[in-house]
């Protein structure tokens, strides 16, 4: 019978049922899952709860810390579901039969001490590295991970609370979307007007003297989301986080949002051990920034969809270029400094472009299979050709041996002027759009994206997690280590779905 079913589903394929005393409509709890009333008896082959050996799980401060009610369990405007710390999100969504499918995302096997051979995540090398990134890289990855959301219980007296915002590392879209949002649900969850704070110019806000933290209210983020940049300012510069800590427990933060791409999760990675070892109790909780979309695990970061659909603008003004002269090559850099997303996707949806070069892959120039002579074949049979490249693609040819990010050479102007000294007869147009792809507002998606983020990292904080991101995962919105997230850039796998649709679709050799 159809209840019969709908019990199994619940309770697993394999357990026996007990039927309940009175018919399953009604029963079932607003959670999804099986009432008091109905029992689940445990067959063979159901799986249990994993255990913490199998979750991928994070840092809190809730020993030191007192649990009471959440405010949202008596209030009118909160028809949502709380989260158990016991929900789970399945990390690897798919199950390969192969050590080497088709696909981007989990494709190989790591021993992990005590569970034996796990699923892991593969990073592909980039086209630069050295010997020692010459291979791919396989990082342990459990098979689940804790589910982000509200909980019933809290660890922070709302009342008490002061919070503090800051946003690192470079511009992108959605910075401004993203702290409008936590400034409004920590105003939700009962925080006054006067206690959260945002701190100027990246970390050394802190402590500057120039530019002192300011209140951030309501009405002061009322707007915000309209602009782009951010209206605290950012910075890559590198702080000295014992100061941060000495400045924190002078300000009597109970919580710390860090906005910021790998560099600025690992100086909150650094914030919350000194934290820790000086016993001052606030929580770091950060909001995962990569315009380049190359956040380990994460299935997208915010700003990526406006960056790709705002990249698309200078790819179609380049092919207007190159079709306006007679053998016209049009050029456009995008970001990407160690992963070829936006290059990859913008191509793949303008639908414009002949070849995209990104840094996971070391192309030619020259020779029978090299990026010139396919040029070649191009203009004597369409007259024209667009080329995007991503910002780190091409370091394999300046003399880094150590790669750098502050060492990479601008491979833009290099590879426009040596198509033109290959191409003497072509017109070679260049185009570089990397801060108007950063610096305008957000798309539609990713100003709602950015909202559930802050949503979650507020959520995380006043359940006591630390050391703690947020962010996309199979669709799902989980709790991620940090410094999981930070061990390796997420980047373009070159043999998988990805980087072939787009071969595909262009008819693009690899150039190697």
């Amino acid at each position: 019978s159809l209840p019969l079913q709908i019990m199994r589903l619940l309770c697993g394929p394999h357990a026996a049922l007990i039927p309940p005393s009175r018919p399953l409509w009604g029963l079932l709890s607003k959670s999804g899952t099986p009432p008091a009333q109905v029992a689940c008896r445990a067959g063979p082959g159901t799986q249990s709860l994993p255990g913490p050996s199998d979750v991928l799980e994070c840092n809190t401060l809730r020993p030191h810390l007192r649990s009471r009610h959440s405010p949202f369990n008596e209030s009118s405007h909160f028809s949502g579901r709380f989260v158990s710390d016991e929900d789970r999100v399945m990390l690897n969504a798919i199950y390969f039969s192969s050590s080497s499918p088709s696909a981007d995302r989990v494709r190989c096997s790591a021993p992990v001490a005590g569970l034996g051979e796990k699923a892991g995540l593969v990073v592909p090398p980039t086209s630069s590295g050295g010997e020692a990134e010459a291979e791919d890289v396989c990082i342990p990855l459990p098979t689940w991970g804790m589910r982000a959301g509200p909980r019933e219980s809290i660890y922070f007296e709302p009342s008490l609370t002061r919070a503090a915002i800051v946003t690192v590392g470079g511009l992108c879209p959605g910075l401004n979307d993203v702290i409008q949002g936590l400034v409004r649900k920590l105003r939700d969850y009962g925080v006054p007007e006067g206690s959260t704070f945002g701190i100027r110019y990246g970390f050394q806000g802190f402590y500057s003297k120039k530019h002192r933290p300011v209140v951030l209210t309501g009405r002061s983020v009322e707007d915000i989301h309209l602009e782009g940049g951010s209206i605290l300012g950012t910075s890559s510069i590198a702080p000295d986080y014992r100061k941060i800590v000495r400045m924190i427990d002078l300000m009597g933060l109970d919580m710390l949002f860090v906005i910021g791409g790998a560099g600025g999760h690992m100086g909150a990675t650094q914030l919350e051990a000194l934290l820790t070892q000086h016993g001052v109790r606030c929580v770091v909780v950060g909001v995962p920034k990569s315009i380049d979309n190359s956040i380990l695990l994460v299935d997208r970061c915010f700003g990526f969809e406006t960056a790709v659909n705002e990249a698309q603008r200078a790819l179609f003004a380049a092919k207007v270029e190159a079709l306006s002269t007679w053998h016209g090559i049009a050029v456009v850099k995008l970001m990407g400094h160690a992963s070829g997303f936006i290059a990859l996707e913008a191509s793949m949806a303008s639908g414009i472009v002949d070849a995209c070069l990104i840094p996971e892959i070391r192309f030619l120039l020259d020779g029978e299979a090299g990026l010139s002579t396919y040029l070649d074949r191009l203009l004597q049979r369409q007259g024209s050709a667009v080329v995007c490249v991503a910002e780190g693609a091409g370091q394999h040819f300046f003399d880094t041996p150590h790669r750098d990010r502050a060492a990479d050479r601008d491979v833009g102007p290099w590879l426009a002027a040596a198509l033109k000294e290959r191409h003497p007869g072509a017109y070679v147009k260049y185009i570089d759009p990397s801060y108007l792809v950063r610096s305008v507002p957000t798309v539609s998606s990713d100003r709602t994206y950015c909202k559930v983020l802050a949503h979650n990292a507020v959520h995380a904080a006043f359940a006591g997690f630390t050391g703690t991101t947020v962010g996309l995962v199979n669709t799902h919105y989980v709790l991620l280590p940090i410094p999981f997230v930070t061990q390796a850039p997420r980047r373009v796998d070159p043999q998988g779905n990805q980087w072939n649709r787009l071969r595909a679709a262009n008819g693009q050799p690899n150039f190697t």
